[in-house]
Order: C-alpha cells, then structure tokens, then sequence
C-alpha cells in the first residue's frame, strides 16, 4: 500500500531484564514495572495505561519482535528507530534486542538507530538527582569507536535509507562537544567505508514551546531536523489552570491535547514533523510528571494528517514522518494496542498516512 509519507516510530528496548537495572530499582525491573504500578493522581486522569494484544511481552522473545513488526507494517509504519546507547568508552546498555534483530534477520520491518545521547538519571523513577549512567565524549577516536560498532547495522538491507544513505539519528546535538566536527567525522568514515554517505538527522527539542534547545540543523552539516514539541495546547489559560492544580491539589503538570497540529508546529525546508498519539509521564515521574489530557485516536489522526501535508513539496524519499513513539509505555505515547483504544492509534496513523 502507498502512503503519503514515510512513518519511523521511535522504539524503546527497555522491556526486558538487564543487570543494571536490577542493582538500581530491583530484580526483574522493566519499563512495564512503571507502566503496571501507575495509579491516577487527579479526577479523570486515564492510568494505569495497560497493553492489549501484545501483552507484557519481553524483548528477548524473537516472537514478541515479529508480532510487533507485523502489527506496525500492516498500519503504516515504514520503520523502527531503535533508541541506541552509547555512553562513550564503548558503554552500552540495553542492545540486546537490536542486536538479536541484526544477527537473525529477523524482523523484516526496516530500522534506523536514533542516539539517546544523554546521561542517565533516576528521573526514570522520580528520582531525577540520581546520575545512573553519566555520557561521555572522549574525543574523536571514540567518534571512530562508535561508528565501527554500527557500521554493520548501516549495511544491513532493511536499514531505513534516504537516496542510498543510511539514516541515523541524534537525540542531543546541542550536548555534542562540537556537532559540526561529528558530522564530518562520521560522513568521511561512511564514504570510507563505502557507503555514499549518511543522512543524518538532529533533533530540535522544544518539548512545551519555550524555544528550541538546537537550532544550527544546516550550519552544522545535518542533513534534516525534526521538532519535537508535546502535543499540550498551552494558552495562558492552560497555564493558569496548571500552576493551580499544582499548588492546590499537588497534581501533576497538565495539559490538555493541542486540537491543531499546525499552530504549534515549526516548518521549513530542513525540518521533518513529528507526531505524539499522547504523553503522560507520570508513571516515571509521579506528581512530577507531565500529562496531556484528552487525547483520543481520531485528534491524533488529525495531527498525522496535518504533518504529513507540511511533506507533500518534498522527494518521496525525505517525507520522513517521525512517530512519538511505537512502545514508550511509561511515557504515556505509543501505537501498541491497549485496554482503552484497542488499535486505534494504529488505525488513526493509517488513516492519517492517506492509507
């Protein structure tokens, strides 16, 4: 089937066991161990947010990996950005089902890395002062290090490309020592190794409107943007209503579900869109959270729409559409099925893409 644009949902690997966790937050810890315990904290707030179809799987399992590529293709997603740690020094963390994917084959669902290059903290449960994994940028060799360690999945058939060009994506441009040096470096090292090059994508946060955190997409050799905003309608009004339920009811930041994608989005001939189904992060955070109110599947799939349309002007190739995100459970957005839409979301993105 052919869709409008080409839809890339952010995947989290965090569901299944791994020692690290079990030492921070105890034996057998997953994302679903925040997901299952969340409990609302204000009238009308929709938690816990539990999976259907898929149940609480675990990453391990080949199974649970083809049934979720099956459940995405079939709706539209082109691809999985797998979230890639690489903490400098070689330090990893939570590669087990990306590297299971590349060693069998298995999936067939296209896939890109996307960087979290950021330091860990306990803010995964609510405990933001604690440092779990601090990142590191030793320098350029470590640059070489990590684009040897991906270079495999760079060559892998179902790797997500653009006119030939392995994508990969960088969560934290503004935290690199010098962006413009990394893209450089990691261009020189593709066509090195015999790739045409790689289309490297920055992420601009500018999660409730305050101003992006990276704006220097072109000057530093980046070959595309995306801008990424919560989908929080956040009028005066909104905001007054947030700090009182903060200060009287000790609630949660809220937000209600922006109904225009459009008037809050930034565009431009460099910048991709991205969408959210919803965002509520309280069961990371608690009353510290933040949460959107009043998402459903059919304002999200106006929001797909509205996005793909800013693509329409642009080669086939680059209407990239980035989706927030295919599991992320504990942060309240993902297209899985759950007990409340079923696969609504799922559905809506296929509308959306013009499917």
């Amino acid at each position: 089937m052919a869709y409008d644009a080409r839809a890339v949902a952010f995947y989290l690997p965090q569901f299944h066991p791994i020692p690290e966790n079990d030492e921070w937050w105890g034996p057998g810890f997953t994302e679903w161990t925040n997901t299952a315990k969340a409990r609302p904290l204000f009238p009308g707030h929709r938690q816990p947010d539990l999976p259907a179809d898929l149940g609480f799987y675990d990453l391990r399992l080949p199974e649970a990996r083809a049934a979720q590529a099956e459940l995405a293709l079939e709706h539209g997603v082109e691809a999985f950005a797998y979230w890639h740690y690489w903490f400098g020094h070689g330090r990893r963390i939570l590669e087990r089902p990306f590297a299971e994917v590349l060693a069998l084959g298995e999936p067939k669902i296209s896939f890109c890395l996307a960087w979290a290059n950021q330091t860990w903290s306990g803010i995964w449960h609510g405990d933001a002062d604690k440092v779990l994994v601090q990142q590191h940028y030793p320098g350029p060799e470590d640059h070489v290090a990590h684009f040897q360690a991906v270079l495999p999945a760079f060559r892998d058939p179902r790797y997500l490309r653009v006119d030939d060009k392995p994508v990969f994506y960088v969560f934290r441009p503004e935290e690199l020592p010098d962006a413009a040096q990394f893209v450089d470096l990691w261009q020189d090292l593709a066509r090195r190794a015999g790739l045409p090059g790689l289309y490297l994508v920055a992420e601009m946060s500018d999660l409730l409107g305050a101003g992006v955190k990276y704006d220097r997409v072109e000057a530093d050799g980046f070959d595309a943007g995306v801008y990424m905003r919560l989908p929080a309608r956040t009028t005066p009004a909104d905001v007054l209503r947030m700090r009182a339920g903060r200060k009287l009811a000790r609630w949660p930041e809220r937000y209600p579900y922006a109904q225009d994608w459009a008037a809050t989005a930034r565009t431009g001939p460099a910048i991709q869109p991205c969408v959210y189904p919803n965002w509520d992060n309280s069961p990371r955070s608690g009353r510290r959270g933040v949460v959107v109110t009043g998402s459903e599947p059919r304002l999200f799939e106006q929001h797909v729409r509205q996005a793909v349309a800013t693509l329409a002007d642009r080669p086939a190739q680059e209407r990239l559409l980035w989706v927030k995100s295919w599991n992320e459970w504990a942060e309240g957005n993902h297209l899985e099925p759950d007990l409340r839409h079923g696969h609504g979301w799922l559905e809506a993105l296929r509308e959306g893409l013009g499917g």
